[in-house]
C-alpha cells in the first residue's frame, strides 16, 4: 500500500532495475527476503513477477521473465 498510495518513493523500499522496471523489498517474520519486480503502465503500478532473494544480484531468470511479461503488459 506505501508504493501504491506513495509513488514515487525511492530507496530502501523501492528501486530502480533500469529499462523500466523496479523493485520493492520486503523483510518476510521467517527472515527471508522477498521481492516484487513491477513495471508502471497507464498510469498504474503493474506487479509482473515475485520471488524469495537468496543473492544480492537479481537472477537472470528472474529479470528475464519480468522483462517479457512487461512486453506483454505494454502491447
Amino acid at each position: 500500500m506505501r508504493v501504491q498510495f506513495g509513488w514515487p518513493i525511492g530507496r530502501p523500499l523501492v528501486g530502480s532495475l533500469r529499462e523500466g522496471l523496479w523493485e520493492v523489498r520486503s523483510s518476510l517474520p521467517s527472515r527471508r527476503v522477498a521481492r516484487l519486480i513491477l513495471c508502471l503502465h497507464d498510469e498504474m503500478l503493474v506487479v509482473l513477477h515475485g520471488f524469495i532473494k537468496k543473492t544480492q544480484k537479481t537472477p537472470t531468470d528472474d529479470m528475464a521473465l519480468a522483462k517479457r511479461r512487461m512486453k506483454e503488459v505494454t502491447k
